[in-house]
């Protein structure tokens, strides 16, 4: 009899294969011995790759040139190392990475390679975090995948040798993702629990949306009913790690600032610069020209104050900003939804929207940033994450978490501008899901899977089709980082090399204002008045609503004692912002040249209210009070220019001569004589010091500051009238006589000279 079989009772045949990536068991020894190594040459092949880029790097103009938030860390980093540890005000930028700049100072100096050598090793080790985490959640191969990934990828080179935060939250991020596959996976105590959530304070302390973390996480601890009663004490320990590190930043911001901010104070701001009716998706500062990051704080604070005629706190100056945003969104809800979707594009596409420094500008000088640069990029990492995500569906439920992540962190992206640097965090959180697709579909072949799956192959195709239209050119984004550049060889003094910076910025793209307004500033330190004068006048003409363009348009013009035309270049500084203290003075300066002196000291006394106080403005005020005779206010600004600066020397002179014409010789002799002191020898300042010696009968001495004004300029006709004055007085009449005599044939036509040569005569 033939065999008879049992019919088959189980699930009909599945009509789509299994995914290959399955959760990860305990590994035996020999196979984690194998991956251990593998990892090993993780690290290995991205340090190696770093350590390429950095050497490659060292003689790039910017190497040892840090740029705008470059700047502002390393700044401050030098303050922590010196000693100053605490702070004077409420945080405004996340703090950790330059206190990680100032334990690095301390130990090394303030040396950038230092900085860069540092990162390249925490970047090489994020790269192992993200191979264990890969192990973990999927497979040992997917696991070395996501590392080679990570090791290879251009930006990742890239902000790992950058003077910037974005290594540091990426490393930050690396260990949470290790530290909570390894707690999602494998059973731990309760007290293990804590460690995520130190390192998402630190996040946090280095990149505020990072916040969005903390709700993931604990949002999906409170939802998991499977995970039992014990998800509230993981809770819980998350807490506890998170104010293990950020209560103390809070304590010391109420400290230090009165203000109880938790971690920084630039919400607000940041918010509205990605959300208003000028917004186009990427960073736009507050004011026009002013996006250092030493600028934004007092600018947002100024105009936040100005608009509510009232001091604020930082807080409050957070609040109003966010409310001008919700005001805009609800207004212009169209307007917005439209933003949105540009920040969307923006988001997902494969160019890397620079703000300070752009990585095509890097590659130049980097082989390992560009040899990658073209094919292994966002463009084709975002596609790959869908594929992976599409494959791995079928374990959501174990997944979930690491699902939720990065699309809370891809809304958070958006909800403020786009940039590649804070957009970076998404790419370690995609790698994963990169990787374990590309693991998922090496295997697969054969005409029958492009039929079973063409949903992921649309969605795939989709996806790589968003995120490589052409929204924007990386291109393009050179300028940045040569305007950047030129802004710092400025303040170094740099003025040509800047301004060559400034004219490759024009040459890609001609109608760039703040590039030719920066041009201006650097010709006009020349000595280039007239060019500058063009540049600025373009500026102003691109850029309508620039006030400090016009105010330097004035400052030029007025050097070129084109008078008339400078006060009405600070005029419409002022029509566009009625505080620009630099607009009142150059004003103020302008109407004194003009002889209007009542309007110019209004003027000068404003730019002082609203915090132009420097040497030279008071100097100036004085020299307007003194014209009028109002010696006692004249003084006074001059003594508060020598309080700012006790070596000026023009207000030593202006001091001393208010001080002759206000009788009071021995204040004049005391400023001469520093006049003396500091400056060149003068003929003229020796011949005033004599006469002030004379009235006080100093007679001696008096004789010897005349004799060295003649010294200087034989020709001085005063000084030997002088001269001759203090020998009659001492008796020395033959002497007198002859100086008398060399006064009258100088200068014949001062008849003081001949009576004083007859009077001497007579006396004889």
């Amino acid at each position: 009899m033939a065999a008879r079989h049992r019919p088959r009772r189980g699930p009909p045949p599945r009509s789509e294969p299994v995914p290959v990536v399955t959760r990860s068991a305990r590994l035996t020894p020999p196979t984690e011995t194998k991956f251990r190594r593998a990892a090993l040459g993780v690290f290995g092949l991205a340090l190696a790759v770093r350590l390429i880029h950095v050497w490659q790097l060292r003689d790039a103009p910017f190497f040892n040139l840090p740029m705008g938030d470059a700047q502002s860390y390393h700044t401050w980093g030098v303050e922590i190392a010196s000693g100053n540890w605490i702070g004077s005000e409420t945080f405004y930028q996340a703090p950790l990475y330059p206190y990680f700049l100032g334990a690095l100072y301390s130990v090394f100096g303030a040396d950038l390679l230092a900085v860069r050598l540092t990162q390249v090793v925490i970047g090489a080790v994020s790269c192992v975090l993200l191979a264990i985490t890969g192990r973990l959640l999927f497979t040992p191969t997917v696991g070395i995948v996501a590392g080679v990934m990570l090791a290879l990828y251009a930006p990742a080179i890239f902000f790992d040798g950058l003077v910037q935060k974005t290594a540091i939250g990426a490393f930050l991020l690396c260990v949470l993702l290790a530290l909570l596959s390894r707690l999602t996976t494998r059973s731990g105590p309760t007290w293990a629990w804590v460690w995520p959530g130190v390192t998402l304070g630190g996040l946090i302390l280095t990149r505020e949306n990072a916040l969005v973390f903390v709700i993931v996480v604990l949002g999906w601890l409170a939802l998991s009913r499977s995970l039992g009663k014990q998800r509230l004490a993981w809770a819980g320990a998350i807490v506890v790690g998170l104010a293990i590190v950020i209560l103390p930043v809070a304590v010391r911001n109420k400290a230090v600032g009165g203000d109880l901010v938790l971690t920084t104070a630039q919400f607000g701001p940041n918010f509205y610069i990605g959300n208003n009716p000028n917004a186009d998706g990427t960073y736009r500062p507050l004011v026009f020209g002013r996006g250092d990051p030493r600028f934004e704080r007092e600018d947002a604070t100024q105009i936040a104050e100005r608009a509510l005629g009232t001091s604020l706190t930082p807080t409050q100056v957070s609040r109003y900003w966010t409310r001008q945003s919700l005001d805009y969104m609800v207004t212009q809800p169209g307007d917005w939804m439209r933003l949105t979707g540009r920040k969307i594009m923006l988001a997902i596409n494969a160019a890397e929207v620079a703000d300070t420094e752009d990585q095509l500008s890097y590659s130049d000088w980097s082989v390992p940033l560009r040899a990658p640069g073209d094919v292994w990029h966002f463009g084709v990492l975002a596609p790959l994450a869908v594929a992976g995500i599409w494959l791995t569906w079928s374990r959501r439920r174990q997944l979930l978490l690491f699902y939720l992540l990065p699309g809370a962190y891809a809304a958070s992206i958006v909800m403020f501008a786009v940039m590649g640097r804070y957009r970076y965090p998404l790419v370690p959180l995609l790698i994963l899901f990169a990787a374990a697709g590309l693991v998922a579909l090496w295997p697969v072949g054969g005409g029958g899977w492009y039929r079973r799956h063409l949903s992921l192959g649309a969605a795939t195709a989709g996806m790589l089709v968003a995120c490589n239209w052409p929204t924007l050119s990386m291109t393009d984004m050179r300028v940045v980082t040569a305007l950047n550049l030129g802004t710092e060889l400025q303040a170094q003094g740099r003025f040509d090399e800047a301004a060559s910076q400034y004219r490759q910025v024009l040459a890609v793209t001609p109608d760039d204002a703040l590039a030719h307004s920066n041009l201006g500033t650097a010709l006009a330190a020349q000595g280039q008045l007239a060019e500058a004068v063009e540049h600025y006048q373009r500026a102003v003409t691109l850029e309508p609503r620039d006030p400090d363009s016009y105010s330097n348009l004035g400052n030029a013009l007025l050097e070129l004692g084109r008078v008339e035309e400078a006060v009405g270049s600070f005029r419409q500084a002022l029509d566009i912002d009625p505080s620009s203290a630099e607009a009142h003075g150059g004003l103020g300066v302008a109407l004194h040249a003009d002889n209007q002196t009542d309007v110019a000291i209004r003027h000068l006394r404003r730019a002082l209210d609203l915090g132009a106080v420097s040497a030279d403005t008071h100097n100036l005020l004085g020299v307007a009070l003194g014209s009028q005779n109002r010696l006692d206010e004249a003084g006074l600004q001059f003594r508060r220019a020598l309080e700012i600066d006790p070596d000026y020397l023009d207000a030593h002179t202006n001091l001393a001569m208010a001080a002759q014409l206000g009788g009071d010789p021995e204040l004049a002799i005391q400023h001469y004589r520093e006049v003396l002191r500091i400056g060149p020898a003068s003929a003229d300042i020796h011949n005033e010091l004599g006469l002030m010696l004379s009235a006080t009968e100093k007679l001696a001495e008096a004789t010897a500051h005349f004799t060295r004004a003649i010294q200087l300029d034989p020709s001085f006709a005063f000084a030997h009238a002088n001269l001759g004055t203090a020998l009659q007085l001492q008796g020395r009449i033959d002497d007198a006589l002859r100086h008398y005599e060399q006064a009258v044939r100088l200068a014949p036509a001062v008849p003081d000279f001949q009576a004083r040569l007859d009077a001497a005569s007579n006396a004889r």
